[in-house]
């Protein structure tokens, strides 16, 4: 089974996790485990949480790995973190985005407890998941900020691939009408730039500055664009109050 835009080396990868947080099921097992989470990831309406995110996640936790305590946990989160998805939820974007990490974390547990992981181990996969909820670790837990700082690093991207990451997140979320989705998005926005620092582990903090410009200039762009959103309602409503003055006038009187 191949899934689009998946490298060859990606469920390889999610087999030799697996074996390293403790699995005594079969290669097989595994492999097969991978590719049901592989076709989660590639399911209709994920134009940015999707394989392509599977793999950014991944390879930007490669880059923070020397930080990390428990890597297999770390990057076995990662690919769960994900598992469900689903943009056309009416909370969807407004509140917590598409993605729910609860029902994520459940799976993880279940399906690595399923291959064999020793319980401990599955459990901190369900809470490594369940963490990214708000995406504020604890200081003191190393891994928990490593993949937190790897699931934000598309912030710091250069402006070309972040203007690409905003492309992709409104598709995703095309369905919302534009007032709305500016105005979720400009609340998340100021919600990310009053965070003391957008990034917790050491090495994921060469990654704030680059984000706080992005971050910033999205949010401008979107405040302007909010502007006008609100100017149009407001010549909008005088233009019904005129034609509603005007209805209220006798017919004959009317110019």
């Amino acid at each position: 089974m191949g899934v689009p835009d998946a490298p060859a080396w990606l469920l390889p990868a999610f087999v030799r996790n697996v074996q390293g947080a403790g699995a005594t099921a079969s290669t097989d097992e595994i492999r097969a485990a991978g590719e049901r989470l592989l076709e989660r990831w590639s399911s209709p309406g994920r134009e940015f949480h999707n394989v392509k995110h599977l793999v950014d996640v991944l390879m930007r936790v490669d880059e923070l790995d020397e930080e990390s305590h428990e890597p297999h946990l770390v990057r076995l989160a990662g690919w769960y973190h994900g598992a469900i998805f689903d943009s056309a939820d009416r909370k969807a974007y407004a509140n917590r985005g598409g993605e729910d990490e609860a029902a994520s974390a459940r799976i993880a547990y279940d399906e690595l407890t399923g291959l064999g992981v020793p319980e401990p181990h599955a459990q901190r996969v369900h809470d490594l998941v369940n963490a990214l909820v708000r995406h504020s670790p604890d200081p003191a837990d190393v891994d928990c900020a490593v993949l937190c700082d790897a699931d934000l690093a598309v912030l710091a991207t250069e402006p070309q691939r972040y203007k690409a990451y905003l492309h992709d997140v409104r598709a995703e979320y095309a369905h919302l009408p534009a007032e709305d989705y500016v105005r979720a998005r400009v609340r998340i926005l100021h919600k990310l730039l009053a965070r003391p620092s957008l990034f917790s582990s050491p090495l994921g903090a060469a990654w704030e500055e680059p984000a706080r410009q992005n971050v910033s200039a999205e949010l401008q762009r979107l405040e302007k664009e909010l502007t006008k959103i609100d100017e149009q309602a407001v010549e909008q409503g005088v233009q019904d109050g005129v034609a509603g003055d005007v209805d209220d006038v006798a017919p004959d009187a009317r110019p």
